[in-house]
């Protein structure tokens, strides 16, 4: 595999188009709606769109969400090899209420059968795998180090407020750190994205901050090259998953060696696609998306990337989110 996610895939109902949040008691008509697996499935579906041959550790329940999930996933060209099905259990739902230009959440869902390290058990050979920090130092972790893989970070919120810097213990063991600003200086303490850079460089060897509509840092921590990145101005309609979608673009450009520069750009490039559209999966973009942007100002490096990517294999077609889940052959 060039890459391997594990994580927990949710059914995602994102509602856009609303005028304001309802208040207790009221009700608010949205215009939009769409449905789409969300969760780590954004990470993966953005990957495998992006052309690299991408695999699935999760668990999936055997209801009518969970077979929605894995139709569109298998659909997408994502490899459930690694994934478990239960029956006793079932899926967890997020309703997202995209809202100017940010979005409020509802999640129900109950622990997986199943810890992140059963997913994983007989780790699959990938040149780059993701993982997110919660703490906890899983096995696999030390051990796709340990093969060779490169390891991408990223971070949860933490609502407990507490933010402990042991949380970024595991780091040790990856590549890259992919945190939000918000989360960057929580974690290290500090009051402002750049100076957070910094103070994670000196914990893994490649930092990214992210900062919304100011862009991108990354910072490469062996050279001491530092890069910026601005934020591509779109019309949004929902950012849910833009993060993930960020997130599989800069492994992508990782993987195909491009220089620092140019990943953060190409990542900044494909989550404000992503944006345009549905749901945090179904919304990445494909390639001819990306090919627009030849010629924009920062993206000359398109001419050469794109002619060399897209003629490795035919990437799966671009489905949007539907309204409502439905049989795949019925939503094609």
């Amino acid at each position: 595999m060039d890459l391997f996610v594990s994580g927990d895939v949710f059914l995602d109902i994102v509602f856009t188009g609303l005028r304001r949040l309802p208040r207790p008691g009221e009700e608010t008509w949205a215009p939009g709606m769409g449905s789409s697996p969300g969760g780590i499935a954004n990470l993966a579906v953005a990957a495998a769109r992006l052309g690299l041959d991408t695999g699935l550790g999760a668990a999936f329940s055997t209801d009518p969400y969970g077979e929605f999930c894995r139709g569109v996933l298998r659909e997408q060209g994502v490899d459930l090899g690694p994934s478990r099905c239960f029956e006793d259990w079932h899926s967890p739902v997020t309703v997202s209420l995209a809202y100017q230009r940010d979005r409020s959440m509802i999640t129900h869902g109950h622990p997986a059968p199943v810890g992140p390290d059963g997913l994983v058990g007989e780790l699959p050979a990938a040149r780059a795998a993701s993982v997110s920090l919660t703490g906890e130092r899983l096995p696999w972790v030390r051990r796709a180090a340990r093969s060779g893989t490169l390891l991408f970070a990223g971070v949860g919120w933490d609502d407990s407020a507490v933010w402990p810097a042991a949380a970024l213990d595991a780091l040790e063991d990856c590549h890259a750190f992919l945190p939000n600003a918000v989360e960057a200086m929580h974690y290290t303490r500090t009051d402002s994205p750049r100076a957070a850079l910094h103070r994670l460089a000196d914990r893994v060897p490649v930092a990214v901050v992210t900062c919304g509509s100011e862009g991108a840092l990354a910072i490469d921590a062996a050279t001491g090259e530092i890069v910026s990145a601005p934020a591509v101005h779109v019309e949004a309609l929902d950012p849910t998953g833009a993060g993930d979608v960020f997130t599989a673009g800069f492994i992508a450009a990782t993987l195909w060696g491009r220089p620092l520069g140019e990943r953060l750009a190409f990542a900044n490039l494909v989550a404000a696609l992503s944006v345009r559209h549905f749901g945090g999966s179904l919304s990445a973009p494909g390639w001819s998306e990306i090919a627009a942007w030849r010629g924009a100002p920062g993206y000359g490096f398109l001419d050469e990337l794109i002619p060399a990517v897209v003629s490795a294999g035919e990437p799966p077609r671009s489905r949007r989110a539907a309204a409502t889940i439905t049989r795949l052959p019925e939503a094609a």
